[in-house]
């Protein structure tokens, strides 16, 4: 104790009184040093486990106190109870028990938070002694609080007992009671329903009951059906629940209530009693429709949970009982009312959302049906769903342009997330009602722009096209009949609208698939796309449905050709678009080059990026600052972007933005390919920009994509550069050691280190780097690399600088370290056979000590890999030490593990490997 009021948590300051109790609370409240709230902080958890707890929570519950310390002592004493519970002599349990009933009855017309506290304190030694030390705990609750006597008004000791109940199941659902007790107790709860129930049902019944008590016996049900209690024996309280909700005080608790019961799983077995539960949800459409006309949301939201729980959750139930199919209907027709609620969403409602997910219940229970029962409902619900797609293209259709002008960005956010969820609908609705629902569509859409006499808006059209745009870009639409009419309808769309031109650029983008096979198509939509580009408000939509159809139509583009370079040179000279949209044009125009001729790719490579190379040997004279640091960055970025997708050899591009190496399916043509032509022209302007921005790793990392793009897409065919790019790299990492030359380097040695002609460079990098990086790693940093077989190479320093890495706390080294050493992850199973000889030569002559290797190195959460459990771990290490002669099961016990530890156990390639 350093100064009066002042605590410090000091093995010496222990002393746990009331004083210091309340000189600490003090401190901890109204000190304004941080660091004196903080040990003050400190000093009450330890207080409040400590022994004399039991001494100063009576203490501190002294009607004299303020609310904040009695709270405190309230708080001490549940902790005692809930989590030392052990220490409490069996002897003591009764008058602990009668002191928590006398306090409970003290607060009943004191501090609600105290109070609250106090009840979760007395629930808390319920749970620990039923049933065996306390049976009939709840019955005795209730018969003491219904006891005249003390002082206490009956409201008062009325809302106290409503407020033990309702804490009792939320304590036992966090509370800390092993597993068998969990069990024993919640049995012993649900017997205790049948002291409940009546005494809720009387008191929600009551007309002279306050408002408040109702209130608190709808929270005190929500929290006791959490407990599983059956439906068939609280329905008659759910029922009271649907006549408390025309009372605005009672309606919110009353949902909650209502939804918490029929969410229970166990309440689809209570057939009947759901039967008896939708005309009574169906009654309350009266009252929805109004909330609707009064703009009353809250009713409205509350309404529409209480129709979505109950269709959600039992869909397959009511969907089954054949005799009630008129009023099931019913009750999904008045969730689509929900679904097609007046008003924009967020602004004017938010109950619209709630529906969706009904919608998916649904369709997958009348999908999962037999085929011929299938065929009976599809017969009543496909018309239902063809009003759902009405009804919600209407909700995503955006306000008009003056309020679309007033909602915040935060509305507009909610808005553009509300209309993926209703595409995500629509692309989900499309297996049941198939290619009908692009027809409907079309349909839709051709009457809407073909009928000169009716003005349409744009937010009309617009949302149908949204429709055909979020099943495209999912769905397979090649067979579909009706896209060629679509994409003749599109040029006849009156395009004055961004929201409006930015769906029909998605639309096209979406179609590129299609347009690939239907070539003769390109002309309609080709123009409407690069006047697009030109227009920075479309810069996303215009730029990426470019960059689709250059990738799935470029060998049908070269008549274009021209005229797409020239308007993308325009617009980035320009600067319309922003550094990731423009990193797209580049990535369009490799697609797009790439169909061309060698002569005709070189003469546009040469016009697209001469300005661009003029303007960085400008910047490369310049003395280094921010500001043209990030226009070099800017022009590598545009370079090594085109060269991701420059590829003159066919392929297959299922992988063409660089997730993974192309496969190569024809050679490409003879002569030196155009990426290389340009790289070998400008690679003594990237040396001369590196020696000025050796030591900035954005700088370094930007020339390093280059190549690395390069090489990806290239593959053999970057073998021209690979001798002066070795002897560049080297100089980089002899300098400045930086993870982007050596990220390069590994892609470097994985595709030439095997080749004979390009063997020395490699060899020559390799060991320089690696050299280099051992002589750092006292430094703390380091990244490993694959080993060669190189004979000048330390591999007994490359292996402790292996052992150091496992200790580093970044998560890339480590999980590279891993791969190195290890047979889990990702490491090459050409290597499988190599580590399986070693761990067998190790078992042969060091069986003892590899037994306790093996123990140490698997032991480890997450290690080798997060997809193995310890048992399969202790199975491998079994095993592996089984096996002393059979050099062939090692090698299968490895393969095994490999693939347990990549999940590929059980696929067509561990059929394969």
């Amino acid at each position: 104790m350093e100064t009066p009021g002042r605590i410090v948590a000091t093995p010496d300051a222990l002393d746990f009184t009331v004083e210091n109790v309340e000189k600490a609370l003090h401190q901890l409240y109204y000190d304004p040093n941080i660091e004196n709230k903080n040990l003050a902080q400190k000093w009450l958890m330890q207080a409040q486990v400590s022994p004399q707890a039991w001494q100063f929570c009576w203490a501190l519950l002294s009607p004299d106190k303020v609310p904040e310390i009695q709270y405190f002592g309230a708080s001490a004493l549940h902790t005692k109870i809930s989590r030392y519970w052990s220490d409490i002599p069996t002897d003591q349990y009764e008058s602990l028990k009668t002191q928590l009933f006398s306090q409970i009855a003290c607060f009943s017309s004191g501090s609600k938070m105290v109070l609250t506290r106090l009840c979760v304190a007395l629930a808390s030694l319920a749970l620990n002694t039923m049933p065996e030390a306390w049976p009939g705990a709840v019955a005795e609750m209730v018969r003491v609080f219904q006891e005249e006597g003390g002082g206490v008004d009956g409201r008062a000791r009325c809302l106290a007992l409503l407020e033990l109940l309702t804490v009792l199941p939320e304590e036992f659902q966090t509370s800390r009671l092993p597993q068998y007790r969990k069990g024993q107790v919640r049995g012993a709860l649900g017997r205790e329903w049948g002291s409940v129930c009546p005494l809720l049902q009387q008191l929600l019944r009551r007309t002279d009951s306050p408002g408040a008590v109702k209130a608190r016996v709808l929270r005190c049900l929500s929290s006791w059906v959490l407990l599983d209690v059956p439906l068939s024996e609280s329905e008659s309280l759910v029922h009271d629940c649907f006549s408390a909700l025309p009372d605005p005080e009672l309606f919110d608790t009353a949902v909650e209530a209502i939804v918490n019961a029929i969410s229970q799983p166990d309440s689809q077995r209570y057939v009947n009693t759901l039967l008896k539960l939708v005309p009574q949800v169906l009654a309350l459409q009266e009252q929805l429709r109004e909330a609707v006309q009064n703009g009353d949301m809250e009713t409205c939201h509350g309404i529409c949970r209480i129709a979505v729980t109950l269709g959600e959750n039992h869909s397959r139930t009511l969907l089954e009982q054949v005799d009630h199919w008129q009023s099931f209907l019913a009750l999904v027709n008045m969730i689509m009312f929900c679904t097609g609620i007046p008003g924009h969403y967020p602004v004017n409602e938010t109950t619209s959302s709630l529906t969706l997910t009904f919608w998916y219940t649904l369709q997958d229970e009348i999908m999962s049906f037999e085929s011929d029962k299938q065929a009976v409902y599809l017969q009543v619900y496909r018309p239902v769903y063809f009003q759902l797609v009405d009804v919600l293209l209407h909700k995503a259709q955006f306000p008009s342009d003056q309020e679309y002008a007033s909602w915040s960005s935060d509305e507009k956010e909610q808005f553009r997330i509300y209309r993926v969820d209703i595409s995500d609908t629509l692309m989900y609705v499309y297996e049941m009602l198939g290619a009908e629902l692009l027809s409907n569509l079309y349909d839709k859409l051709g009457r809407l722009l073909t009928n000169a006499e009716q003005p349409t808006s744009w937010q009309h059209t617009e949302a149908l096209l949204y429709g055909f745009q979020s099943i495209a870009e999912t769905i397979d639409v090649n067979y579909s009949d009706v896209i060629p009419g679509l994409i003749g309808l599109i040029p006849r769309i009156s395009i004055n609208n961004v929201q409006l031109a930015d769906t029909v650029m998605f639309t096209i983008g979406a179609l590129a698939e299609w347009l690939a096979d239907h070539p003769v198509m390109l002309s309609s939509v080709l123009p409407l796309v690069l006047q697009a580009l030109g227009n920075p408000d479309l810069s996303v939509s215009s730029v990426s449905t470019l960059k689709k159809i250059c990738r799935e139509c470029k060998y049908d583009l070269p008549p274009y050709a021209t005229n797409i370079v020239a308007v993308s040179q325009e617009v980035l000279i320009k600067q319309i678009h922003k550094t990731s949209q423009c990193m797209w044009l580049m990535q369009a125009l490799g697609f797009l080059l790439s169909a061309l001729p060698v002569e005709d790719i070189l003469r546009n490579l040469h016009s697209l990026i001469t300005p661009y190379i003029q303007q960085l040997e400008k910047l490369a004279d310049e003395t280094p600052n921010p500001s043209n640091k990030l226009a070099i960055i800017h022009i590598l970025g545009l370079l090594s972007n085109l060269f991701t997708t420059l590829d003159i050899s066919k392929q297959d591009d299922e992988s063409a933005d660089g997730s993974a190496p192309p496969v190569k399916t024809a050679p490409p043509p003879p002569g030196p390919n155009p990426v290389v032509v340009v790289l070998q022209q400008v690679f003594a302007l990237i040396q001369t920009v590196l020696s000025k921005w050796l030591n900035d790793s954005q700088v370094v990392e930007a020339v390093c994509a280059i190549f690395e793009k390069s090489v990806k897409t290239l593959l053999h065919d970057f073998a021209p550069m690979v001798s002066q790019l070795s002897e560049m790299l080297g100089q980089m990492y002899s300098t400045i050691p930086q993870a982007s030359a050596l990220d390069l380097t590994r892609q470097m040695v994985h595709i030439f280190a095997s080749e004979t002609d390009h063997f020395p460079p490699i060899k020559a990098l390799f060991e320089l780097v690696t050299s280099v990086t051992l002589s750092i790693f006292q430094q703390g940093r380091g990244n490993i690399l694959c080993l060669m077989p190189l004979s000048s190479l330390d591999v007994k320093a490359v292996f402790h600088c292996g052992v150091l890495s496992l200790k580093f706390p970044e998560a890339p080294t480590v999980k590279s370290t891993c791969l190195f050493f290890g047979i889990g992850g990702g490491a090459s199973r050409s290597l499988m056979d190599q580590f399986a000889e070693v761990l067998f030569s190790l078992n042969k002559h060091c069986f003892s000590l590899l037994a306790v290797w093996l123990k140490e190195a698997l032991q480890p959460p997450g290690f080798p890999s997060s997809r193995v459990t310890i048992e399969q771990k202790d199975n491998f290490s079994h095993q592996i030490l089984r096996e002393r002669v059979n050099k062939r099961r090692v090698k299968d016990i490895v393969k095994e593990f490999t693939l347990l530890c990549r999940g590929l156990h059980g696929t067509e390639y561990a059929a394969e490997y």
